[in-house]
């Protein structure tokens, strides 16, 4: 299969969203996905971009994507988070899975940063087994932890 991995660009992201609703069928979350295609163009291209984000390019279109945000470790220093690394079902096994994480570990390389950071589902065997031939080190001792938007408005008013 031939294929370009690059930018993403406003117009892509149809097909962004697209494989972001496949990746949360895939986690057993069809209904979680609240944001829209305008979302991620105004998050991801306006005056404010809050993510950046890589496309792999087919002649069947966007194949996959690997969408990094910046954050700062208190211990290490700068580093940036994967959120989202897909490759569509029905392209898996054909090299786009590399080749996205490949660039993403070359834009944190020109970014200077000490760490690139990401998770997976404890169930993704696939996906663990990938990441660990990557020499990416699963921390497994380590939980998840999260206030949804529920959880922050209900915070908010314990503060009242």
């Amino acid at each position: 299969m031939e294929y370009t991995i690059r930018e993403a660009r406003p117009e892509d992201m149809e097909q962004v969203l697209n494989l972001v609703q496949e990746l949360a069928n895939f986690e057993k979350e069809p209904d979680a996905v609240e944001i829209t295609k305008d979302d991620l163009v105004k998050h991801g291209f306006g005056d404010q971009k809050m993510f950046h984000c890589f496309v792999a390019d087919t002649s069947e279109g966007i194949g996959g994507i690997a969408l990094v945000y910046a954050r700062y470790s208190t211990w290490k220093g700068p580093a940036i988070h994967l959120e989202d690394l897909i490759v569509s079902e029905k392209m898996r096994g054909s090299g786009l899975g590399t080749a996205l994480l490949d660039e993403v570990v070359k834009y944190g390389y020109s970014l200077g940063v000490k760490r690139i950071c990401w998770e997976v589902l404890d169930w993704n065997a696939p996906a663990i087994e990938f990441y660990e031939k990557k020499g990416a080190n699963v921390l497994r001792d380590w939980d998840v932890v999260q206030l949804d938007e529920k959880g922050i408005k209900n915070y908010m008013e314990s503060l009242n």
